[in-house]
């Protein structure tokens, strides 16, 4: 069984993926199929975790270009931009806050200027913040997690809307939380449950103008969020009361993202998919 360090908590969030151990898998499993030729689409959290996994699978599946969004880990975003391009796609960095309005519709403003277009946006950036006291979860903590969470998937599909052309995809990154709750991030499940309900009501919403809006509910998966938000007992146990007894990597998640981005999911809106490893209890 891998052994998940507990040597490598790390103390702040989002996470560095490059100083975890062991790295997570994010390189695409099987070849390309074009299922995005052509297509332009911003993944937020793009540079570490499911959405540096669905970003290179977009570049591997034909997208022209892919724009990921990173708040501070300029290192994993360097990464994340090489392996993009080494499967022959263009390649973009934005650093900044996505709780921050102007900077996600400057953000969607770049990208199409740059690139001509946007076909697909990916809202997976996300923050957690442990706390074994639900009244010891801050004001400061609270606003920080919807802003982050919430906000800024309203926020980045605001200003998507106008560039996206009928076809176009839109995809919420949920959780496992939202259904079955967590009681060390009371704050984190409730953001991932307003996401659930923003991917339904947007679904209604955008499905006369033909754009689908769906979202993606993993489980327990190894992401650069686990160390940066666990105690060391947490990480080295994490995942194993999953029903297959491990934690996801994101390339197992991203292709639940990808599915939904292309036209295999034409027929599919307001729906969510759960690559969760049949992970029914707490973890």
């Amino acid at each position: 069984m891998t052994q998940y360090s507990k040597d490598r908590v790390q103390s702040r969030q989002p996470g560095s993926e490059h100083k975890m151990e062991p790295l997570p898998e994010y390189v695409p499993r099987f070849p390309g199929a074009g299922r995005l030729e052509g297509r332009v689409a911003i993944v937020t959290g793009g540079d570490s975790g499911i959405g540096r996994a669905s970003a290179v699978l977009f570049a591997r599946e034909g997208a022209a270009a892919v724009a990921i969004v990173y708040k501070c880990e300029d290192q994993d975003a360097e990464e994340a931009l090489a392996a993009i391009r080494a499967e022959g796609a263009e390649a973009l960095g934005l650093r900044g806050d996505l709780g921050n309005r102007a900077f996600c519709f400057t953000t969607v403003s770049e990208v199409v200027d740059r690139f001509g277009r946007l076909d697909v946006l990916v809202n997976n950036a996300g923050e957690q913040h442990a706390q074994d006291k639900f009244e010891d979860v801050s004001q400061d903590q609270i606003e920080a997690t919807f802003r982050t969470n919430i906000f800024g998937q309203m926020y980045m599909v605001q200003a998507a809307l106008p560039h996206l052309p009928e076809g176009g995809a839109i995809i919420g990154i949920t959780s496992v939380t939202a259904y079955r709750g967590q009681d060390q991030l009371i704050d984190y499940s409730a953001t991932k449950g307003a996401v659930l309900s923003f991917v339904r009501a947007l679904a209604h919403k955008l499905a006369p103008r033909g754009i689908r809006v769906n979202g993606v509910a993993p489980g327990p998966i190894w992401t650069p969020l686990i160390p940066a938000s666990f105690p060391p007992e947490k990480v080295e146990g994490f995942g194993q009361s999953s029903m297959m007894g491990r934690p996801g990597q994101p390339n197992e998640v991203a292709p639940s993202v990808l599915f939904l981005a292309c036209d295999d999911a034409s027929y599919m809106t307001g729906h969510i998919l759960h690559p969760d490893g049949g992970a029914p209890t707490a973890d």
